[in-house]
């Protein structure tokens, strides 16, 4: 069972947008470092990027992630930093106007900064940066970047 459904939205250079669900499983893992508590999750993401240009393309995107989380001792409670990198499966193949993906298979990499709240801390909001690229699999490789907002909710 999931531990947490969420929607993000994201935009590429004022001509692509994502919207993307997805859920996470916390991982049983936890430690507590000199700077702040760290644990993680893993990610599976469902989304649709829309790019528009000569004419318009839909893609499909679907991955799966590892996500490092760390909440520093020194911030406020509910406050958190993350990453991670994933694997992402992008159909048909990107391209808009000013960039076109070589591959269906893309890695997806991402920081992130946000914060937890409620009564029992089972909302969360989050600011994103991810970028997708196949990693150098083939030529071209051009990859895209997204700023996104995240909405999650525990379950």
């Amino acid at each position: 069972m999931p531990d947490s459904a969420f929607v993000q939205a994201g935009v590429a250079a004022k001509e692509t947008q994502m919207l993307v669900v997805g859920a996470t499983r916390d991982w049983a893992w936890e430690k507590e470092l000199s700077f702040g508590r760290a644990t993680g999750y893993w990610e599976l993401a469902v989304g649709r990027w829309h790019s528009e240009g000569k004419g318009s393309q839909w893609v499909a995107q679907v991955g799966v992630t590892p996500v490092l989380r760390i909440y520093p001792h020194r911030w406020n409670e509910g406050w958190f930093i993350e990453g991670g990198i994933g694997a992402n499966l992008l159909f048909p193949v990107y391209h808009s106007e000013r960039k076109r993906f070589s591959t269906v298979f893309n890695f997806g990499d991402h920081i992130a900064v946000g914060k937890r709240f409620g009564d029992k801390q089972e909302h969360e909001v989050a600011l994103r940066f991810q970028h997708f690229s196949n990693g150098g699999i083939e030529e071209p490789n051009p990859g895209e970047d997204f700023l996104q907002l995240r909405y999650s909710r525990q379950l």
